[in-house]
């Protein structure tokens, strides 16, 4: 089978391409560029196409022949041109009109839980209104509304682990307790995989949530006891979290948080809005949020430094 991975050298898309590479199916990955955390799933076997996903005629010329798109390409922040209309969705139109053009039958979407309309957050709305351009489509599709993903080349056990060994204490998100249900990357891509191989979970938009709920302070201590670190967690304004993610967006290549993370971790990741059916109990993530499962993914310990500002890039 061959399918189309947007997004395929960024973190979930990568997990995806390499599960389906390794079930011997036929992989085309469209990114703008490779993600050079980790550029290892070029040398897997896949075919790379370099493009925008609001090119049309990359598109459509990706997708030839594919029986099955899987659209995971998203950013968390804007950075010049790549702004949330055009990437989530100026660019999820044009690769659902590509997709349609080439004869494609599936398209899987990854969003986020909460995303929703009329919110205040750019990043939510732009992916509420990418969702209900895939449920219009005419295309069958699934889309996957997922909580915090964690797994290796992440962003949450990333940057929590570097920042555990570069701060003297770790600042939470807002003064309100709230609690989150991280899932498993490769319980993410065992959900897309039935979606874009097997034809199951069609036209369902699907809540992918962790089996286990815990306080957002309890997860950051619980990968601080994976790190062999003892630091104090704090709640800290969500006011003081915009001040540090505006000034971070702009001085670090990958910012330590982002203005949409500040949003997305000031409310509890725990529950789908507006709507979202729960997987079928075969395809519920299993895996828990466990301080062994966490140091199986974690990144090479090390902490911040002037390598991550942007003016030290070449």
């Amino acid at each position: 089978m061959k399918v189309a991975v947007t997004g395929g050298t960024g973190f979930v898309g990568r997990h995806l391409a390499r599960a389906l590479l390794l079930d011997r199916h036929e992989v085309v990955i469209v990114a703008r560029g490779v993600d050079k955390r980790d550029p290892s799933i070029l040398r897997a076997g896949a075919t790379f196409v370099a493009a925008p996903t609001d090119d049309a005629d990359s598109l459509r010329q990706a997708f030839s022949g594919c029986a099955a798109v899987a659209h995971f390409a998203g950013i968390n922040r804007e950075i010049g041109s790549q702004t949330y209309e055009r990437v989530h969705v100026r660019g999820t139109r044009a690769v659902v009109d590509a997709a349609r053009a080439a004869g494609v039958r599936k398209i899987v979407y990854l969003s986020f839980l909460r995303a929703r309309p009329n919110c205040g957050s750019p990043y939510h709305e732009s992916k509420w209104a990418a969702e209900e351009i895939v449920r219009a489509s005419g295309l069958d599709y699934t889309i996957l509304k997922s909580g915090v993903i964690y797994g290796r080349g992440d962003h949450l056990l990333d940057h929590v682990s570097r920042a555990l060994y570069t701060f003297p204490f770790f600042p939470l998100v807002s003064l309100r307790p709230t609690r989150l249900r991280p899932v498993f990357v490769g319980d993410v891509v065992r959900l897309a995989q039935a979606a874009v191989v097997d034809h199951r979970l069609a036209r369902q938009t699907i809540a992918v949530l962790g089996p286990e709920e815990l306080g957002a302070g309890d997860a950051i201590r619980r990968i601080a006891s994976a790190v062999g670190r003892t630091v104090p967690v704090i709640p800290a304004p969500v006011v003081l979290h915009r001040i540090l993610a505006w000034f971070f967006e702009r001085t670090m290549t990958i910012p330590l948080v982002a203005a949409a993370q500040v949003r997305i971790l000031s409310e509890s990741v725990t529950e789908p809005l507006p709507f979202a059916d729960a997987p079928p109990p075969d395809l519920a993530p299993p895996t828990m949020f466990s301080v062994e499962r966490i140091r199986a993914e974690l990144p090479p310990a090390g902490r911040f430094g002037i390598h991550d500002l942007r003016l030290f890039q070449h």
